[in-house]
């Protein structure tokens, strides 16, 4: 089986899958390491992938957007690497699983992809013009249990960093506004996984 057939598989069973949450009238997200998506995806050998539980009530009246910003020698690209939105939902409630995925990240030529409830893109390549030998690291920015998500604010989700050419990773508070600012000056490479939710009325034509 082709590695893009896996790969599609894996997040037609990301999509699929719901959660469950009592009644909560606000957003909310919750990381989902060790998941069975996450687990696949290193059992698998196919890359990282960072999950989430993600529940959003008032969905008929709510916007999403998800994006993967790139800081490069402590430049931000212009353009996020990817990014997604979607919102207006026909159900009140929409939840399931969240996240980021980056495909062959030792690889000079990588992919990247993210998903949400009902919503996904097919693996984006990037080149990410760096010594892949260089050691990597990251992980979940938000705390353990569950984070309430106010509106119009953007939450970092998730980090992936590469160290600078002196080839050492240093460890870092991904909650401490500061401290990220320091990573994103010392290390060659820094992807931010961003999201944020907002407030919007269907426009009648």
């Amino acid at each position: 089986m082709k590695l893009y057939s896996v790969i599609s598989m894996v997040i037609l069973l990301l999509l699929g899958a719901g959660c469950t949450n009592a009644n909560n009238q606000v957003a909310t997200i919750t990381a989902n390491p060790n998941s069975t998506y996450e687990t696949t995806f290193k059992d698998l050998g196919i890359g990282v992938l960072y999950d989430f539980n993600f529940y959003l009530p008032d969905a008929d009246k709510r916007w999403v957007r998800m994006w993967v910003e790139r800081y490069r020698d402590g430049q931000k690209d212009p353009q996020p690497l990817t990014q997604i939105s979607y919102g207006l939902s026909p159900k009140k409630v929409k939840e399931g699983h969240l996240g980021f995925g980056i495909i062959n990240p030792d690889n000079e030529h990588s992919s990247i992809f993210l998903y949400a409830p009902g919503v996904s893109q097919k693996p984006k390549k990037i080149k990410q013009s760096i010594n892949t030998n260089l050691p990597r690291s990251g992980g979940y920015a938000i705390g353990d249990g569950k984070v309430e998500l106010e509106l119009g604010k953007t939450n970092i989700l998730a980090v992936y960093r590469r160290a600078s050419e002196k080839g050492s990773i240093k460890l870092y508070d991904f909650q401490k506004e500061n401290e990220l600012e320091q990573m994103i000056k010392n290390d060659k490479t820094v992807l931010l996984l961003k999201l944020k939710t907002e407030k919007r009325e269907e426009v009648s034509g």
